[in-house]
């Protein structure tokens, strides 16, 4: 199966700027969309000449913000939206499908903001993810991608050490998080792949960033361990544009 993610900052908007050409080239089996910033019926609307694909939509409480979407070629067995803690399900955040051999999980996880007023909230959003990953693990492999708003090592941006304990994105306790998801058995599938190769999958539309690749990985296709021997490329697609942030890919065996 091809796998792709990618936070498009806004459905309506990249659906203007060759979204629906670049999932005609890259013909993925399932395409994962974060902040889609749309209600769903604005997601569907968005999409309604995508092709061959379900659209499974999770929207927000609050219109034009957050949100989350999944394009299935294969329907899902089941789709879930959600992960069942209360408080972090009204941001429209998680979708789980069930495709048999694994749970593929998309997320948008909370950015802890400028002033780092939400890192309390993203810390408690971090411990309660990694509860509702174990219990999809405990009953089969999963698949978990999306923008997951953390640099996991100085490798992962390009300014380590100006942003660190600083910056959202490159807090101890966000790295912590990850530190946790990866010490639970979940295995970064880029650094699986390419253990020292330098690629970004986000940059600030400040500054010239992206021209000048000034950029941070914080998008990711993670897989249980197990699943660790299906997977036969994991890449950044940073070439492709039409948001802030670009495409991730994942390649894997069922």
């Amino acid at each position: 199966m091809r796998l792709i993610s990618w936070n498009v900052n806004g459905i309506r908007a990249v659906a203007g700027k060759g979204f629906g050409e670049f999932v005609s080239v890259v013909s993925p089996d399932v395409l994962c969309v974060q902040e889609t910033k749309a209600q769903d019926d604005q997601v569907m609307d968005a999409l309604f000449d995508i092709g061959d694909y379900k659209v499974f939509a999770n929207s927000a409480d609050r219109k034009g913000y957050s949100g989350t979407a999944m394009l299935c070629r294969e329907e899902p067995a089941e789709v879930s939206f959600g992960m069942g803690a209360g408080f972090c399900d009204r941001e429209g955040r998680v979708i789980t499908a069930d495709f048999g051999s694994f749970f593929l999980v998309t997320v948008y996880t909370p950015n802890s903001g400028s002033d780092l007023l939400r890192l309390g909230y993203r810390c408690e959003w971090d411990r309660h993810f990694l509860v509702y990953l174990k219990a999809l693990e405990g009953r089969k492999a999963v698949v978990v991608c999306g923008d997951l708003n953390v640099a996991h090592r100085e490798i992962d941006l390009a300014h380590p050490k100006a942003n660190y304990n600083k910056s959202a994105g490159y807090m101890q306790e966000e790295i912590d998080g990850m530190d946790n998801l990866v010490g639970a058995g979940f295995v970064d599938t880029f650094r699986l792949k390419h253990p020292g190769e330098v690629k970004y999958s986000w940059w600030s539309y400040r500054a010239n960033a992206r021209p000048k690749n000034i950029g941070w990985r914080i998008d990711y296709f993670l897989v249980s361990s197990r699943l660790a021997v299906n997977v036969e490329s994991a890449d950044i697609l940073n070439e492709v544009t039409g948001s802030d942030h670009c495409p991730v890919q994942l390649d894997i065996r069922r």
